[in-house]
């Protein structure tokens, strides 16, 4: 089993109202080769998952959300 990589610090989603519900976190490993993207709401439980992808996918990623190719 691979072993999970260490995040930086978390950072919540400018989109997140503080409500509960909706909130999202991102970090990056020391190298900056992956983001993780996590739950705020799971982010003390070791049993659930970060989801990892590399830097690049990630911002791949964030650039179809901002042209709309993504529905919100």
């Amino acid at each position: 089993m691979p072993s999970t990589p260490a995040f930086g610090q978390w950072r919540k989603s400018s989109r997140s109202n503080g409500q509960g519900g909706q909130c999202v976190e991102v970090g990056f490993t020391a190298d900056g080769a992956l983001a993780g993207i996590r739950d705020t709401k799971e982010a003390g439980d070791p049993d659930r998952g970060t989801l990892a992808v590399s830097r690049s996918s990630f911002r791949s990623f964030l650039d179809a959300v901002r042209r709309g190719d993504v529905a919100r």
